[in-house]
């Protein structure tokens, strides 16, 4: 797997980008790629969010409606975006949303910050992504698989404004605590890791021999 590195990128340029790179590993132009990136304010949700878990018209922040997995979320400056465009039919993992979880577990706990991933309950609320020991949510995943081809990704919170997730019910999980890397640091005593060493922990625990296991 390749890793390409953008800076900040509004979130519809990234939309139409990324048809582009899963047609490219559709056609096999390409091979496995992960793209970390950030977006400027906006509000993600899929077809299946109920309108009363968006955000109000008077939030300021833009909506923007997704083809993937999962329900409304915010992303903005200070937050690490992990798309991953993978052929999973082609030796990729069987269940590429665990494969994630446990990913991003192993490159919070490199950092030094302890992290899980949690099961649904049957008939529950979805908890995909990841969580702190105490039920706070750092990570949110959501994703789409086509022709074999995944697409979409993680959303990690690095050192971020938080409030904006307190304007609509994230993750459709009413009463969810987001936090951030910034926040578990500053609640530690610890000082913040760079955005540089928050991505490359990520990428280390994607790509390296533990990730193949997973």
């Amino acid at each position: 797997m390749d890793r390409v590195d953008l800076g900040e990128t509004p979130y519809v340029a990234a939309a139409a980008a990324m048809a582009e790179w899963v047609r490219e590993r559709q056609e096999g132009m390409v091979g496995d790629r992960l793209f970390l990136l950030s977006h400027p304010p906006v509000v993600t949700y899929s077809a299946r969010t109920p309108a009363a878990d968006l955000p109000g018209a008077d939030s300021g922040i833009a909506l923007v409606e997704v083809d993937r997995g999962g329900h409304a979320t915010y992303h903005g400056p200070g937050q690490l975006i992990g798309y991953l465009v993978m052929n999973v039919r082609d030796g990729g993992p069987g269940d590429v949303v665990r494969w994630m979880e446990l990913g991003l577990v192993r490159a919070l706990g490199a950092l030094g910050f302890p992290a899980v991933r949690r099961d649904t309950p049957p008939g529950g609320a979805s908890l995909v992504g990841v969580w702190t020991p105490d039920d706070r949510k750092i990570a949110s995943i959501g994703m789409r698989i086509r022709k074999g081809v995944t697409s979409h990704g993680f959303a990690l919170n690095v050192s971020m404004d938080l409030s904006p997730f307190t304007t609509f019910t994230a993750c459709s999980l009413p009463g969810v605590t987001m936090t951030s890397i910034a926040e578990l640091a500053g609640e530690a005593g610890r000082a913040v890791p760079s955005e540089a060493e928050v991505r490359d922990a990520v990428w280390a625990a994607l790509s390296g021999p533990a990730a193949i296991d997973s």
